[in-house]
């Protein structure tokens, strides 16, 4: 009886350890890579199917927003917000990249439908959202995450469940040189999806955002 005991102790044990030891692998894939740290690279087919490295953007900043689903009405606005705001972004060195679960068929529809020309990738496996600590809780899209990579390579910036009415001015003024945007005008309560708290996490010393 005692030797069943300790081996019915020892199997527990063993157990304990691998589910520890699995959560701990989960959690550690899932952490948001912190500002200062090299952006997790990647490669991901565009809305055209071109293949879309991130180092082939070395020497620029980059923009790279996550969010949940194309043709909604949050994430559709925050594609407008970028849209109009292109020309700024180009005028500082910058690119914009969208990323979402939805497949590029999907995202060449979005782009269509709404007159979108920045990229959008698909990342149908969930690698990138998941090395950017951006996959929602429900593991079936995107959380509304915005990382500013800077031309070494580097997270400069990270903003975590953004707003889709405001995080374009705030991203497109953490990035140096030329003019900041202003605030975009009211959008009708229709085109909105519930209220979203912008969460900010605070930027390095020297690289204040203004209120």
């Amino acid at each position: 009886m005692v030797k069943i005991t300790r081996n019915a102790a020892t199997a527990a044990l063993m157990l304990a350890a691998g589910l520890s030891s699995n959560l701990g692998r989960a959690q550690a894939a899932d952490a948001m890579p912190a500002v200062g740290q090299v952006a997790p690279g990647f490669t991901l087919p565009s809305q055209t199917g071109a293949q879309i490295s991130l180092s082939s953007f070395a020497g620029k900043w980059v923009v790279l927003y996550f969010y949940p689903k194309d043709m909604t009405p949050g994430c559709t606005l925050e594609a407008h917000n970028f849209q109009s705001a292109l020309p700024q972004f180009e005028a500082k060195n910058a690119v914009i990249l969208g990323v979402s679960v939805d497949n590029p068929a999907s995202h060449q529809q979005f782009c269509t439908q709404e007159g979108l020309t920045f990229r959008l990738l698909a990342d149908t496996s969930h690698t990138v959202v998941s090395a950017y600590g951006s996959l929602a809780s429900n593991g079936a899209m995107a959380s509304r995450n915005t990382f500013l990579i800077n031309p070494q390579g580097k997270i400069a910036q990270e903003w975590t469940s953004v707003s889709p009415t405001t995080t374009v001015p705030i991203v497109l003024a953490a990035i140096p040189g030329g003019p900041a945007m202003a605030a975009p005008a009211a959008v009708a309560p229709e085109m909105m999806q519930k209220p979203i708290t912008d969460s900010v996490k605070p930027p390095p010393p020297g690289n204040q955002l203004p209120h």
